[in-house]
């Protein structure tokens, strides 16, 4: 096996934190744009929320096609490709030209005619563009970095997804900052597209350059891996799977399954947190003020409450970073399924938690925090367990596939929460739902087997 290289194998490592930062300043603060686009749109949340669905759905499902191009074309083309097209279309969304502020405040069919191409254009830069290049972004470092790292694969698997985390915790407060500064959004969202979408386009140059597939036999110096036992009662010698011997197991359906169930949960939780902070709090607001419950707040009391509910998605946001690097020593020392079962059943008690944690910012924060814990993990533990059961060879495509269970879950969650929210008038519905999911998910962790091993 060759041991020697001129690429320093933290290089990969460095280009996966930079690559999911981005998709984490893509993805993981939607919720705090909600507001701020039905105020100047004058749209309603599950027409928002459809948004976040769409690139969900697409970003999701395209991380299939990208393992597969990464595995013929190279991680670097595939991120650079892909990282200046989700810039694009992120950019773009700032060019949107909201109605006048007339017909916002008058509604009716008027305000409906004139949100339609508006609203079709948020789904096409937003849903559509900013998925299609996304998940091009997402998957190949993620195959790529175990690859330097054949010593401490979970470790390695966790640090290129950390950025998910670390990318929404920078862009909460700052997209919230930014639209609530007089001199840079003044209650527009728009600003944030504008700006973030030029620092996605440097930072997804920086993140492909980093990207090199390790040379055939690479290990690491000083590292051997373990010898295969010899003798009349050696095992026999095992292979890893290909793509299409792993998608015809009963196990990889299963994983399958359990990552929509857990990610389900997440996302509808992450695509409508801060609304509901900002819902709750602001009605307890209105009877301290003596308003009635369609009243409007008070300039500087509206501004408050937005970033005190701004702190769920940044509370989320750094748990859900902190966990992907930490479970992955633990994961590689005790395996994963003992971790998920844990995990899973507190996610789903978090989940009914939140309803009544939404009347304050504290206990929100707290909630939100152990929520990104739980969800964060599961980006380090499914493509581990991926390892564990299959091999690395085909990780690109195997992960791939897997990962489009997120991408259909993110469809699902959030457009059926917000649907529910709008029907209901209220979120204990949709997080009640979440917890049942994630009852499912606890079910098949807790009977699932490893596969037998492919015999040489």
């Amino acid at each position: 096996m060759s041991q020697q290289t001129t690429f320093p194998r933290w290089i990969p490592l460095l280009g996966g934190l930079l690559g999911s930062t981005t998709c984490g300043l893509l993805l993981y603060a939607f919720s705090v744009f909600i507001k701020p686009l039905q105020t100047q749109f004058g749209w309603t949340v599950p027409e928002v929320a459809m948004a976040y669905a769409l690139i969900c759905l697409i970003f999701g499902l395209v991380t299939f096609p990208a393992g597969r191009l990464s595995d013929k074309l190279g991680p670097r083309n595939v991120v650079l490709i892909g990282g200046l097209v989700m810039a694009f279309g992120f950019f773009m969304v700032s060019t949107i030209t909201p109605p006048d502020p007339a017909v916002v405040a008058a509604g009716g069919q008027a305000l409906q005619d004139a949100n339609r191409t508006p609203l079709y254009l948020l789904y096409l830069y937003y849903g559509v563009i900013c998925g299609l290049g996304g998940g091009c972004v997402y998957l190949p470092p993620i195959a790529t970095a175990p690859k330097w790292w054949p010593d401490r694969r979970a470790l390695a698997t966790g640090f290129t997804v950390v950025g998910l985390g670390l990318g929404s915790f920078i862009m909460a407060p700052l997209a919230t900052w930014m639209i609530t500064s007089p001199t840079i959004g003044a209650g527009s969202a728009l600003p944030v597209f504008k700006y973030v979408g030029m620092a996605m386009g440097l930072m997804v140059v920086m993140a492909a350059l980093c990207l090199k597939v390790p040379p055939a036999g690479y290990k690491p110096a000083g590292w051997n891996p373990p010898a295969a036992a010899t003798g009349a009662g050696a095992p026999k010698v095992t292979r890893d799977y290909t793509y299409e011997e792993t998608k015809g197991t009963a196990q990889f359906w299963l994983l399958w399954v359990a990552y929509f169930c857990g990610s389900f949960a997440g996302l509808m939780v992450i695509g409508l947190i801060a609304k509901h902070g900002i819902d709750a709090m602001s009605l307890i607001k209105k009877a301290e003020l003596g308003l009635a419950v369609a009243d409007k707040l008070p300039a500087d009391a509206a501004k408050t409450i937005s970033m005190a509910a701004a702190g769920a998605p940044s509370a989320l946001a750094i748990t859900n970073a902190l966990v992907r690097i930490l479970i992955g020593p633990l994961a590689d020392k005790i395996g994963t399924k003992k971790i998920f079962i844990t995990l899973f059943i507190i996610q789903a008690g978090a989940m009914v938690a939140l309803f009544p944690a939404g009347n304050t910012a504290t206990l929100l924060a707290l909630c939100a925090a152990v929520i990104g814990w739980n969800y964060g993990a599961m980006f380090t533990l499914f493509p581990a367990t991926l390892l564990q059961y299959f091999g690395p060879t085909a990780q690109g495509s195997n992960y791939g596939l897997l990962f489009t269970a997120w991408g259909v879950a993110g469809f699902c969650g959030p457009y059926l929460g917000g649907k529910i929210q709008a029907t209901t008038g209220s979120f204990f519905i949709p997080f009640v739902i979440s917890a049942c999911v994630l009852a499912v998910a606890v079910i098949i962790l807790m009977t699932l087997k490893a596969p037998e091993k492919k015999h040489a």
